[in-house]
């Protein structure tokens, strides 16, 4: 992080089906090697699986499992007179969308299964329905924030 000035925003052009640019901010979160039409097509496949397992509408799913993995609270360390404290902080909107979408990408590619669709797609599903790695993820961010409670007196 700069010390200077904040980093500037960039603007991403909305993905071509579903019109959002929270879509194409997890698709470049997903995207290897610059391969963004790979990353299209998996999160497409994805979105597709979603709907063949029940739902009705898989973007609306989407943005929901989102929504469940979105942490409030994180915890950064501090150097205070030669200890380091883990304190902990609220977290800014674009930073809970960002790490809601490593922790999502994460978790999937950890998992196993037959293809990377598959496995985003058994983790979007179990993000929708508040189980599965990246919510465990979430809760271990938060216990350990709430553990630290006592040092939030040393806050930026």
């Amino acid at each position: 992080m700069s010390r200077k000035r904040s980093a500037t925003v960039r603007k991403v052009e909305p993905d071509p089906v579903y019109k959002s640019e929270s879509v194409t901010r997890f698709v470049n979160r997903l995207m290897l090697d610059g391969k963004k039409s790979i990353s299209f097509k998996v999160f497409y496949g994805a979105l597709d699986k979603m709907k063949a397992k029940g739902q009705e509408d898989p973007f609306d799913a989407f943005k929901k499992a989102i929504d469940n993995v979105k942490p409030q609270v994180e915890v950064k360390s501090r150097r205070v007179g030669g200890a380091t404290y883990q304190v902990p902080v609220e977290v800014g909107e674009r930073r809970k969308e960002t790490l809601a979408y490593r922790w999502i990408i994460n978790a999937s590619r950890a998992r196993v299964g037959k293809s990377m669709s598959d496995k985003l797609a058994a983790e979007l599903l179990d993000a929708l329905n508040s189980t599965g790695a990246s919510v465990k993820k979430k809760e271990d961010v938060y216990k350990m924030a709430e553990a630290n409670k006592a040092f939030s007196h040393f806050k930026f």
